[in-house]
């Protein structure tokens, strides 16, 4: 399964740095990429290897990096709160940072930054949400699973209502259509540079969440079990929680909200290779990257030169994606197929 995924990401990647507003050969998008990244130097072809190496390349990558980081994050979700409706954004992170894009946006907030303005801005947002979240939850008694959804879903909405009213009171006329497109997530306009925090961030996730994979089984099963067997619930509850929103705060800050991909890749991962967390980790991160880079190559091709927000796209895939696999009466949270 795992090669398998392996495989078909290789290929959605080159595939996808072929097409865009204007379509490229295969062959040349290879050659660039072996010289790129075999040899250290340009492709032979001076105008493909701008368009490929600098333009798609890194954008590309993007998608996969933030599609797998989502997944990650979005089963760490639905475990540490043991709801297999739970998605990354559930503890308002994405709320808080459309605060910070607002901000920016709106009020030309930490223009000093320049081009790093939206993505600073953004992030101090989403780490500021998680803090109010942290310390909400834990002045009314604890991390359980029930207050993390409830303070989570509450706080979402309070500061979706502040980034509303920030876009009314500002004053850059077409505040709300930039804010509703960041908002809907984009990969346009990414960068190298902006390519290594995500990146690294993921990695790092990723290590952690497989290294305990044993603990988010028994978490799944309930606190009184987990605890049973030696897990320090409370312990690993809060490490989830601090790992997830940071996680997911640097992922929004270069592109938006993306919705349903935290939600449904780990359902499918679920549903594919079971509950245990040793497996279904590994197969939701490739599984998140392969469906985003393509959600993303369909973003930017259906209406090109136009581009369409990325939740548009994974709304319109993932919600009967979603439906079936509420028909499967046989699949479970935490039981696998």
């Amino acid at each position: 399964m795992h090669l398998g995924l392996l495989a078909a990401l290789a290929v959605s990647l080159v595939v996808a740095l072929a097409l865009g507003s204007e379509r490229l050969p295969v062959g040349g998008v290879v050659d660039v990429v072996r010289e790129r990244v075999l040899h250290g130097r340009p492709g032979p072809d001076p105008v493909l290897d701008v368009i490929v190496w600098e333009l798609r390349a890194p954008r590309v990558l993007m998608a996969a990096v933030v599609g797998a980081g989502l997944a990650l994050a979005g089963t760490a979700m639905q475990t540490l709160v043991r709801n297999p409706l739970a998605d990354p954004y559930l503890l308002g992170v994405s709320a808080g940072a459309g605060v910070g894009a607002t901000a920016v946006i709106a009020f030309g907030a930490l223009a000093a930054l320049g081009a790093w303005a939206l993505s600073v801005g953004a992030l101090l947002g989403a780490l500021g949400a998680a803090v109010l979240v942290f310390g909400v939850s834990l002045a009314q008694g604890g991390l359980t699973p029930l207050r993390l959804v409830l303070t989570g879903v509450v706080m979402s909405s309070a500061f979706s209502s502040v980034s509303s009213l920030m876009v009314f009171l500002g004053e850059e006329p077409r505040a709300t259509e930039s804010v509703l497109f960041w908002l809907l997530g984009s990969l346009a306009g990414a960068t190298w540079a902006q390519l290594v925090a995500p990146a690294a961030a993921v990695l790092v996730a990723a290590v952690l969440v497989v290294g305990v994979h044993g603990w988010l089984d028994a978490l799944a099963t309930g606190d009184d079990t987990a605890a049973a067997v030696g897990v320090p619930v409370a312990a690993l509850r809060i490490a989830l929680f601090v790992l997830t929103s940071a996680l997911v705060g640097v992922l929004v800050a270069v592109s938006g909200g993306i919705g349903f991909v935290g939600l449904v890749v780990p359902h499918l991962a679920r549903l594919v290779v079971g509950g245990g967390h040793r497996a279904m980790l590994p197969v939701a991160a490739l599984g998140g990257a392969v469906f985003l880079v393509w959600v993303d190559v369909v973003a930017r091709t259906v209406v090109s030169p136009q581009e369409i927000p990325l939740s548009v796209v994974t709304g319109l895939v993932g919600a009967p994606v979603f439906l079936l696999l509420l028909g499967r009466r046989r699949y479970h949270f935490g039981g696998g197929a």
